[in-house]
């Protein structure tokens, strides 16, 4: 904060190159375009250049710049007529894992692959299974993909997060379960691949 408010180009530099791919992803829940999300994103910058001297320090400099991100992208997806409606929060009684891959007595009778052992195919290709959750991570639904975005992607505390989406701890929770769950499922098809070797299933209650 001392190097960004004494105006040290290269410490704001350095913020920009951390933040700014995750701030674009975030903004997009939001807005229609990723143009559009640019747009938000630089306006957040200019925002938070001019505001750091009003910065109290109450929360992370993480956890404010993505709030005014937050706040200034749903001004422009209400501007835009994009809005997320109450459904994106995925609260609905669908679950989250299909049951049919349980047995009657609560055993996995489809366990999902471990992510845990690596073979040399797997890191080789570890490239192309990044290229698949970011892909994946833009099929989630709005509310369940900013979500991800703040808690796994950026590392934000739960509180954290719900301050800046505005969402309670109890839907911040189950967002955070869904959105997990379909990634796991889109990276169970892409494990499953030969090219990406397979690994042992193991039996065992959820």
């Amino acid at each position: 904060m001392a190097r960004l408010r004494a105006g040290d180009e290269v410490a704001f530099r350095e913020l920009v190159r951390s933040l700014n791919g995750a701030m674009i992803s975030l903004a997009r829940t939001f807005v229609k375009s990723r143009p559009t999300a640019e747009e938000v994103v630089q306006d957040t910058w200019v925002a938070v250049i001019t505001g750091l001297s009003g910065f109290e320090g109450r929360s992370s400099l993480k956890s404010w710049i993505f709030g005014v991100l937050v706040n200034k992208a749903r001004t422009r997806g209400a501007r835009d007529g994009r809005t997320i409606t109450f459904s994106d929060l995925g609260v609905d009684g669908d679950p989250a894992v299909d049951p049919g891959r349980f047995k009657p007595n609560g055993m996995w009778a489809d366990p999902p692959t471990s992510w845990c052992d690596l073979t040399p195919e797997r890191i080789v290709a570890g490239r192309q299974m990044l290229e698949h959750v970011r892909a994946a991570l833009d099929t989630l639904p709005p509310a369940q993909r900013s979500v991800i975005i703040l808690r796994d992607v950026e590392g934000l505390e739960p509180e954290e997060a719900c301050a800046i989406l505005g969402v309670s701890e109890a839907n911040q929770r189950v967002l955070l379960h869904r959105g997990r769950a379909r990634l796991r499922q889109a990276m169970e098809t892409l494990l499953a691949r030969p090219e990406m070797g397979s690994a042992p299933r193991t039996t065992r209650k959820v």
